[in-house]
C-alpha cells in the first residue's frame, strides 16, 4: 500500500468495484443505460462489444475521467462517484489509455518511476519497482530509451508498467493490445495475468483482440448500444447467440478466427 494511499481517509483494502446502474448520454444520445458491472480483486473480468457500445465510456465513469449522469461508482463499501480520478488513483483504481500519455522526453525507466513516486514511494521504493516490473513487461532492454522513441507495442507495455508502478487494487485497461503484433499476444496474455496473479489486482480488461480476451478472462461482460447484453464465462460467452449475432459473428471468432 502506497503511503499516499494509506494517507487517504478511510482507505483499506477494497474487495470489489461496481458500477451500479450507470446511465450517461451525450447531446442527447444515450452511451450508457443502467449499465451494471463488478470486477472483484484477483480476476480478469473482460469488457467487449461492438466499437460505440459504450466500453470506453464505462472505463471513464469507473476511473474518475467522466461523471455517471445516473448511477453510482462503489469502490468496496465506499461511494466514489463524485471523487476525481487523481483521488481514486491514490486509493489504488488505476487505468491505462488508448493512446499513450508518457513522458516522452523521460528514459522508460524514469517514467516507471515517475509514476511510483506520483503514488507515494519514496526513490529507493521507486527505483525497486521499476527494476522489478521492466522485466516482467519485456523492457528491461529498453529501460534508457526515450519513451518518445519506443515502438507501438513497447509504448503499450510501458502503459501498463506505469499503472503497476503504484502498486494498485484495480486496473483498467483500455485496448492494451491494440496494434500489437499476433506473434507478441501471448506474452501480453502472460502480462495480464501476472496482474491478477502476482500484483493481486482486479482487471478490467476491453480489447478486440478475442484471443487475448478468451485466452485470460476469468469472467465478460458484453455491452451493445450502451446496455448489457449479456455475461458469463469466456465459454458461456462464445456460445450465446446473441452475442454472436451483435459482434462475435463480425469478429470471425465463430470460425475460429482471433478476431
Amino acid at each position: 500500500m502506497t503511503e499516499a494511499a494509506r494517507a487517504e481517509p478511510g482507505r483499506g483494502p477494497a474487495d470489489v468495484l461496481r458500477a451500479l446502474s450507470v446511465s450517461r448520454s451525450f447531446e442527447g444520445v444515450r452511451a450508457l443505460v443502467n449499465v451494471s458491472l463488478a470486477v472483484h480483486r484477483h480476476e480478469v473480468v473482460g469488457l467487449i462489444g461492438p466499437n460505440g457500445a459504450g466500453k470506453s465510456t464505462l472505463v471513464n465513469v469507473l476511473s474518475g475521467f467522466d461523471r455517471a449522469g445516473s448511477g453510482s461508482v462503489m469502490l468496496g463499501d465506499r461511494d466514489i462517484t463524485r471523487w476525481s480520478s487523481h483521488r481514486r488513483a491514490r486509493v489504488g483504481l488505476v487505468r491505462t489509455f488508448q493512446h499513450s500519455r508518457s513522458f516522452k522526453s523521460l528514459s522508460v525507466r524514469e517514467n516507471v518511476e515517475a509514476a511510483a513516486l506520483g503514488a507515494g514511494a519514496g526513490t529507493r521504493a521507486a527505483r525497486r519497482r521499476a527494476d522489478a516490473l521492466l522485466p516482467l513487461l519485456g523492457l528491461d532492454g529498453a529501460a534508457d530509451t526515450s519513451a518518445g522513441a519506443l515502438a507501438h507495442g513497447d509504448e503499450r507495455r510501458l502503459g501498463v508498467a506505469r499503472a503497476l508502478a503504484t502498486e494498485p487494487q484495480f486496473v483498467l485497461l483500455d485496448e492494451p493490445a491494440a496494434g500489437l503484433p499476433e506473434s507478441e499476444v501471448p506474452d501480453f496474455a502472460s502480462v495480464v495475468r501476472s496482474v491478477r496473479d502476482e500484483h493481486e489486482a482486479g482487471v478490467l480488461l476491453i480489447d478486440h483482440n478475442m484471443a487475448l480476451v478468451m485466452g485470460v478472462c476469468d469472467r465478460i461482460q458484453v455491452l451493445d448500444q450502451g446496455r448489457t447484453l449479456a455475461g458469463g464465462k469466456p465459454d458461456e460467452i462464445r456460445a450465446n447467440l446473441d452475442v454472436t449475432a451483435a459482434y462475435l459473428g463480425e469478429s470471425g471468432l465463430v470460425d475460429g478466427a482471433d478476431g
